[in-house]
């Protein structure tokens, strides 16, 4: 048994680990102690169960439901967690024996995710996953009413309760599931505009607690939520920024991966996942002082090929450099000559120069980088290259023109010659092999 002591106000739990023979027992067990912290427990110990196949009743063999409810009474345990998915019966059969609340795994991470949702759709998310995995243990909350077993006289009250139960779940998930169609309609229509517009949206993936939102705060100058916890942040959230030698592009941070993330969250928000689906490239942020950091990587990879994500282009960015000894912030490539991961520290700003020029090169494959000697007369065309963020930087000769050093995608340049016919004149310089000449 491993003593993990904490302090605080919240309940008084009990860890189970499930162990067959994996050599992750420890990073596994320290994971789950840390779902427990972020839902607020107090974990007063945790207890190792050596097992090959589960026990059909209680999931753990009897002898160590023994000692667990030995523990439970010596240490006025009111929740114990197992870190393994319960069936209904198993949970329902350990709380009898243990006289206490038995939370397994999914459901601790479903109270997180009902804890950190802030938006009106994340809410409805968590709802809805929550419900659907209610209406199988509906039977758990009916001890005092007469139980299902067939035959004639058997069917009573209790029966008829979990029945009108189960009708009022369906419905509420048939409600919910057409709420959340709508809010996944309106952001297909917000997604549209930005393809529309040619505004490249870059997501950031990764494991919980990699540094994600830190990194989402040092691009965009944004106030978010930020602590060292597992699911700091649930919602997505979006910002347009403009990156140097580019121009704009949209960033969204989303929810952190897990390992053994539940299918019911992954479908629950698949909806919101699909930002990561629809983007056009991805940075996986890695915890690069981690030294599991191999491991949390193919979960998300994982977690990626579920959502149909694994094939969108993507940037490893390694985090925290700052605590790795010899190790400095920059750029590597790979045998062809392209950037393949990023070293930085978004909490000490390291490195996000070579990470805006890294996100420009990979996502400049059909984009216009020229400069532009425009007349005080072209102000028109000035205003709207600044619309857009177009513009990396401006100074003014001794005409004064203005010299406009622009980074545009292809289609909207090719759409801003036929508004401005002379356009192409008005180029003094060319930055990129694929910009436009006045052929």
């Amino acid at each position: 048994m491993l003593n993990n002591s904490g302090t605080g106000a919240g309940e008084r739990a009990l860890l189970v680990h499930i162990k067959a023979r994996d050599p992750r027992l420890t990073a596994d067990l320290m994971e789950f102690r840390e779902l427990a912290l972020s839902a607020g427990a107090v974990v007063v110990d945790a207890v190792v169960s050596h097992r090959e196949t589960p026990d059909p009743k209680f999931l753990l063999g009897t002898g160590k439901v023994a000692e667990l409810k030995q523990i439970v009474a010596d240490q006025n345990v009111e929740l114990v967690l197992v870190n393994h998915d319960l069936s209904p019966s198993q949970e329902r059969n350990l709380e009898r024996e243990l006289k206490c609340r038995v939370v397994d795994r999914t459901g601790l991470i479903l109270d997180i995710f009902a804890q950190r949702a802030r938006t009106f759709e994340g809410k409805l998310q968590v709802e809805l996953a929550q419900l659907q995995r209610l209406s199988t243990r509906l039977v758990r909350g009916w001890t005092h009413l007469e139980r299902q077993k067939g035959g004639i006289g058997l069917r009573g009250p209790g029966e008829t309760q979990l029945e009108e139960d189960r009708r009022v779940i369906r419905d509420k998930v048939r409600n919910l599931t057409q709420r959340i169609e709508k809010i996944k309609q309106q952001r297909e229509q917000s997604r549209r505009a930005r393809v529309k517009a040619k505004i490249p949206t870059v997501s950031l993936v990764g494991y919980t607690n990699s540094g994600k939102s830190t990194l989402f705060r040092a691009l965009t100058n944004e106030d978010v939520f930020i602590a060292d916890q597992l699911f700091a942040t649930l919602d997505p959230t979006l910002r347009a920024i403009t990156i140097p030698h580019f121009g704009k592009i949209i960033v969204a941070d989303t929810v952190g991966f897990v390992r053994d993330l539940p299918h019911t969250l992954v479908d629950a928000f698949r909806a919101t996942l699909e930002e990561t689906a629809e983007a056009d490239l991805l940075l996986h942020v890695i915890d690069g002082h981690d030294e599991l950091w191999r491991d949390k990587k193919i979960q998300v990879e994982r977690v990626l090929h579920q959502i149909g994500s694994l094939n969108v282009p993507m940037l490893e960015v390694y985090n925290k450099v700052d605590l790795l000894p010899g190790v400095s912030e920059g750029i590597e490539r790979d045998h062809k000559g392209n950037i393949s991961i990023v070293r930085i520290s978004a909490k000490q700003n390291l490195g996000l120069n070579e990470l805006q020029l890294a996100i420009a090169e990979r996502l400049c494959t059909d984009v216009v980088a020229v400069v532009l000697q425009l007349p005080p007369t072209q102000a028109k065309i000035r205003a709207y290259l600044y619309e857009v963020g177009a513009i990396n930087n401006e100074e003014v000769d001794a005409e004064g023109n203005w010299l406009l050093d622009i980074t545009l995608h292809k289609e909207r340049w090719d759409n801003l010659c036929k508004r401005f016919i002379d356009l192409v004149s008005f180029i003094v310089k060319n930055n990129a092999e694929n910009t436009p000449t006045d052929e």
